[in-house]
C-alpha cells in the first residue's frame, strides 16, 4: 500500500512536469515581446543593416527604460539576410516559425524586403520596413495591397521626381545621363521616374547605361556617358558602387554634377569616392541631422555608438517607434490587432518628420531633403514637401 502511494505521488509530480513543459503560454502572458529583424548585417550593404540594428536597439532600450510596452520588455531578435534576397526569405521564416516573433522590422533594401513579403503574408505577421522604397513593396503591380506590409520611408517615384525637379529647377540643367544597377528594383524605380519627369519638363536623356551591383570597374561605361555630353549624371544606386563610380568619373574628367538617392547615405561613401571628388554631388534623403526634430536622436545615437547616424538609422528608429505606438494602440500583442493599428497610424512624430500612413497603400506621407556634399561632408540644401 505504501509503495502504491509513492508510485501514485511520483506519477502526479511527473504529470505536472509534463503538463508544464508541454503548455504554451498565451502571448499576452509572456514577460517579453519578441520583435524580429531581417537585416543586411553582412554583404554588400552591411552598413545599412548595422545602422538599422543600432537604431532599433536604441529605440527598444529607451522604451524598456520607461517600463516597456503593455508592462513587458521588448526583445529584438535579428537574422542576417547577408544582403541577398534568398537569404531574406530564409531569415524571416526562421524568425516567425522558430523564434515566434509577433512582428518584423526589415529588410533594408527593396529587393530583400520583397523577398520577405510572402512569408509575412502567409503567416499573418506584420512587417514594417524602415527603408525599402520600391512601390511594389506594399502595393502589387495589379494594384492589390500587401495588407501585412508597411514602411517608414517615402517611395522611389517620389525620390525620382524630387531629383528630376531639382536638376531642372535648381541646377537649371536639361541634358542628363542615367547610370542604373540593372538588377536592383530600387535603382530601376528611381531611374524610371527621373527619366519620366525630366522628359516631361523638356529635358533630354543623353545616355542610359547599366552596371551590376558588386562591379568595381566602371570606366568604359563612364567614357560613353562622358561622350554623350550630359550636363548632369543621375546615379540611383547604393554607396558601395556609387563611391567607386564618382571616383572613376572624376578621374576620367567628368566634372558635371552627379545626383542620386538615399542609397548614397553612408559614412563609407567619402572613403570610397574621395572627399574632394564628391564636391558638386547631391542626393535625395529622408532627414537632416541638425533639424530640431532629429537632433536629440542624433546626439543620443552618437553618444552610444560614437558615430553620427545616417538616414537609415533614423528610419530604423522611426520604424521601431511606429511599431511601439501600434502595440500600445492595439493594447495587445495579437499580430492582427497590431496590423490594424499600423494601418491607422496618424500624426506619428518621428525623427524623420511627422508620419501618417495611407491606409490604401501603407505608405507614409512625409517630406524629403536635398543633401549637398562639400569636401566629403553632408550639408542641407533644401527641404521638399510631398
Amino acid at each position: 500500500m505504501r509503495k502504491s502511494k509513492v508510485l501514485i505521488g511520483i506519477a502526479v509530480i511527473m504529470l505536472g512536469l509534463v503538463s508544464g513543459c508541454g503548455s504554451t503560454a498565451a502571448p499576452n502572458a509572456a514577460k517579453e515581446i519578441k520583435i524580429g529583424g531581417v537585416l543586411e548585417l553582412s554583404g554588400g550593404v552591411a552598413t545599412f543593416g548595422q545602422s538599422v540594428l543600432n537604431a532599433v536597439n536604441l529605440a527598444f532600450e529607451d522604451q524598456n527604460k520607461k517600463g516597456g510596452v503593455l508592462g513587458k520588455q521588448l526583445t529584438f531578435v535579428t537574422a542576417d539576410n547577408k544582403s541577398e534576397a534568398g537569404e531574406s526569405t530564409s531569415a524571416i521564416t526562421k524568425l516567425i516559425t522558430q523564434d515566434k516573433v509577433i512582428a518584423v522590422i526589415g529588410a533594408v533594401t527593396s529587393s530583400n524586403t520583397k523577398a520577405a513579403v510572402p512569408v509575412s503574408a502567409d503567416n499573418k505577421i506584420p512587417l514594417i520596413t524602415p527603408t525599402a522604397t520600391n512601390a511594389e513593396v506594399t502595393v502589387n503591380k495589379d494594384g492589390s495591397l500587401n495588407k501585412w506590409v508597411f514602411r517608414a520611408c517615402f517611395l522611389d517615384p517620389f525620390q525620382g521626381k524630387v531629383a528630376a525637379n531639382f536638376v531642372t529647377n535648381t541646377l537649371k540643367l536639361k541634358k542628363a545621363a542615367i547610370f542604373i544597377d540593372q538588377k536592383d528594383d530600387y535603382s530601376k524605380g528611381l531611374a524610371a521616374e527621373f527619366k519620366k519627369v525630366m522628359e516631361s519638363s523638356g529635358g533630354t536623356i543623353t545616355d542610359i547605361e547599366n552596371y551590376v551591383g558588386g562591379d568595381k570597374d566602371f570606366k568604359s561605361t563612364l567614357t560613353r556617358i562622358k561622350a554623350s555630353n550630359a550636363e548632369v549624371v543621375f546615379v540611383p544606386g547604393y554607396y558601395s558602387e556609387v563611391g567607386l563610380i564618382v571616383k572613376q568619373a572624376r578621374e576620367l574628367g567628368i566634372t558635371v554634377p552627379i545626383v542620386g538617392g538615399d542609397g548614397w547615405d553612408s559614412a563609407k561613401l567619402p572613403e570610397l569616392a574621395g572627399a574632394a571628388n564628391l564636391n558638386d554631388t547631391y542626393f535625395v534623403n529622408h532627414m537632416w541631422a541638425d533639424d530640431p526634430a532629429t537632433k536629440p536622436f542624433v546626439d543620443e545615437y552618437k553618444a552610444k555608438y560614437n558615430v553620427e547616424p545616417d538616414a537609415l538609422a533614423a528610419l530604423g528608429y522611426d520604424a521601431a517607434g511606429m511599431l511601439i505606438a501600434a502595440i500600445e494602440k492595439a493594447g495587445s500583442v495579437d499580430s492582427s490587432k497590431i496590423r490594424d493599428a499600423l494601418e491607422n497610424t496618424t500624426g506619428f512624430k518621428g525623427v524623420t518628420g511627422v508620419i501618417t500612413v495611407d491606409p490604401k497603400t501603407h505608405n507614409p506621407v512625409k517630406s524629403a531633403v536635398i543633401i549637398r556634399m562639400v569636401d566629403g561632408k553632408k550639408t542641407l540644401l533644401t527641404h521638399v514637401n510631398p
